[in-house]
């Protein structure tokens, strides 16, 4: 049937994303199970993201409906980009021009293999999604893009430096600008794409419907058939 890739950072104690544990019961004190709670910010670690989460009047991820994640996927294959890289239409144009309407779109530039993503360089100098590709993937009619790097230039301030993050307007916000009020949905921080060896893959990244959320983490795969 082909080969199941995990494309999902792990979730633990991080720096940046808030992530914690708390043990409830525990067998080794007698008790019949253990019983862990979790807290986690819902827009760390591999997540997707609802549309209220940028919109007003967006839907909560609860109602966003399943078919947004999971379907054919482009590999678009970007390595070749460094730090600060841009992802442009051009770069696009040149390496996915096969992109169809209702792909879902993979940006691939092997970050997350290239630094640390526990790295404050992992976020400072990240490449990023400028406009003019946020609207080629528009004109293509694709429902999903989904990450392995910060995918909007400014969210480099919320590390750097939080003063000027904190004088972003919204359309700095590139990708979610451009994308929300276009109902693509996207997954941010995808690791392991470097294992996909396949042009095209199935791809699946189901939400937890937590109702009135604005994200959720995900168990981003991908199926890949063999050669």
């Amino acid at each position: 049937m082909g080969q199941l890739i995990d494309l999902t950072l792990p979730t633990r104690k991080h720096w940046r994303w808030f992530a914690r544990t708390m043990l409830k019961d525990d067998l080794a004190d007698g008790d019949p199970f253990r019983h862990t709670y979790m807290t986690i910010n819902m827009h760390g670690f591999t997540h997707a993201d609802g549309p209220n989460h940028f919109l007003a009047d967006g839907m909560d991820i609860a109602s966003v409906p399943l078919e947004r994640y999971y379907g054919d996927a482009v590999v678009v294959d970007l390595s070749h980009l460094g730090p600060n890289g841009a992802i442009t239409a051009e770069e696009l144009e040149r390496h996915a021009a096969d992109i169809g309407e209702g792909d879902i779109v993979l940006l691939r530039t092997d970050w997350p293999q290239k630094c640390d993503w526990e790295s404050m360089r992992f976020w400072a100098e990240a490449p990023y999604t400028d406009a003019t590709a946020c609207r080629w993937l528009i004109e293509r009619g694709v429902k999903l893009v989904g990450y392995d790097y910060p995918p909007d230039y400014v969210l480099r301030y919320q590390v750097t430096d939080p003063e000027r993050y904190a004088l972003c307007t919204q359309e700095e916000f590139t990708t979610h600008a451009h994308f929300f009020p276009e109902g693509i949905a996207v997954i941010e921080y995808l690791t392991n794409l470097h294992s996909l060896t396949s042009k095209r893959v199935k791809f699946f990244a189901l939400p937890i419907p937590f109702e009135g959320a604005d994200g959720s983490p995900v168990r981003a795969v991908a199926l890949q058939e063999h050669d």
